[in-house]
């Protein structure tokens, strides 16, 4: 296979795989459309339409609106990342597969406190009916991106690093009214995103990298589609289909990268209980991780980017599954002044039987609370809160570089491994303004 498409489809396929670790979802999925759908674990949110986030999850819902609806607002995203009862072992190989007897094998202590960190994720989102039919909207968010560090006296170098990944989605889309009961919605997105992507060659001083990719940037352009069914005034269903492009970028040194952002399916689910101030509401969404399988990098300039001189040598097995969020929350219509939501999700990792050390990535519970206050009748303020729980996972990676040559001129290898277990655990607030003008 050609070296530079290799290049391009891998590297930033092993950023996605690194950017989970601050996700807060499987995978790199970044949920921070709004504060209301944290304070719900985003259950039913492709149909709720309780301000204009909605057209985030679903365009069709713009419809449900019948006066120019703006919502701004953010989110901090904080995660605790440990990686404990880890071993890092290094050895030497001759081209045979032989271990050699110098240098000799070694074991080292490789446990980690905290790789993870805390970021803001900004949103807005303006919908305008321009009669009973029709509707369209605007808006600006993220779905992707995360940033994790490891310290650059980290044993396992070559594991951990820096990356840092960020994505911004601009949005327009518009609805249209079929009837009384169905909706339907579309709209475009242009997505920017840049990446910063380090890994040092094992016990080495940190200007030789086996991968230094910095700010590499670029824009693509996706779309969704989606429908609402209104039963009646109480009950509504939803759903909606996001395609996302491939996306490529390129840093100051020519690297150039290729990431393939996964595509979305959404159902969702809203039933104000009659006679009662209680609704119920709930999602499943579909994740389509699977295109993720082997990552391999070729440097494409290893001089302007200050890579090792023994080349490109970075390559990983991730083989990733789709995923799948399963969601169901509760709204209490307390009195004019107060609504109080909950909610819970169960979130499938993107892991499949490979796991990485750089991922602490696994099947997630979502716990969330939150409430609006209402201002006056046109305006009120959103508040929005998740601790994010993940599983342990039990990590083994290996990697094989070669060191050029012994004493009698055999070539040999220096192979190094990291065993150990991750967990990933989060919390999410969020906060939004909401206005009907």
């Amino acid at each position: 296979m050609n070296n530079t498409r290799l290049f391009k489809k891998s590297l930033l396929a092993v950023t996605i795989t690194l950017a989970s670790q601050q996700a807060l979802a499987a995978g790199f999925q970044l949920n921070a459309q709004s504060a209301t759908g944290i304070g719900r674990a985003f259950a039913g949110d492709a149909v709720i339409a309780d301000n204009a986030s909605v057209m985030a999850r679903n365009p069709a819902a713009m419809a449900l609106f019948d006066k120019m609806e703006l919502s701004l607002g953010f989110e901090s995203i904080t995660s605790m990342i440990e990686v404990k009862d880890a071993k890092y072992n290094t050895l030497y190989l001759d081209a045979a597969g032989t271990p050699l007897a110098s240098p000799p094998p070694s074991s080292v202590d490789a446990n980690y406190d905290d790789a993870g960190d805390t970021s803001i994720a900004p949103n807005i989102h303006l919908i305008v009916p321009v009669n009973d039919k029709f509707a369209w909207g605007v808006n600006a968010y993220s779905n992707f991106g995360t940033k994790t560090e490891f310290s650059g006296d980290y044993a396992a170098s070559e594991f951990g690093g820096l990356t840092d990944v960020k994505s911004f989605n601009l949005g327009v889309a518009g609805s249209y009214r079929l009837n009384e009961q169905w909706s339907f919605g579309a709209g475009l997105d242009l997505i920017y995103g840049e990446g910063t992507f380090k890994r040092a060659v094992p016990q080495s001083n940190s200007a030789s990298y086996l991968l230094n990719v910095d700010a590499a940037d670029g824009w693509a352009v996706g779309f969704n589609v989606g429908t609402v069914f209104e039963l009646d005034e109480n009950n509504r269903f939803g759903f909606s289909y996001r395609y996302s492009p491939e996306f490529e970028a390129e840093d100051d040194a020519g690297q150039k990268i290729t990431l393939p952002l996964p595509d979305m399916a959404e159902f969702s689910g809203f039933h104000k209980i009659e006679n009662t101030k209680f609704a119920v509401h709930y999602s499943i969404q579909y994740i389509g991780w699977s295109d993720f399988d082997v990552v391999d990098f070729d440097n494409l300039n290893p001089t302007k980017s200050g890579l090792a001189a023994n080349g490109p040598l970075y390559q990983k097995d991730y083989q990733w599954q789709d995923g799948w969020h399963y969601a169901i929350g509760g709204t209490y219509y307390l009195n004019n002044d107060w609504t109080l939501r909950t909610g819970y999700m169960y979130d499938t990792s993107a892991q499949d039987a490979l796991t990485s050390i750089s991922v602490p990535d696994s099947d997630r519970q979502w716990f969330s609370a939150g409430f609006t206050y209402h201002i006056d009748s046109s305006s009120n303020i959103d508040f929005g809160f998740t601790y994010l729980m993940g599983d342990d996972t039990e990590v083994n990676e290996t990697i094989a570089l070669p060191t050029g040559a012994s004493g009698i001129g055999v070539p040999t290898y220096q192979v190094t491994s990291i065993s150990g277990t991750t967990h990933a655990d989060a919390i999410l607030l969020g906060l939004q303004y909401s206005r009907s003008f």
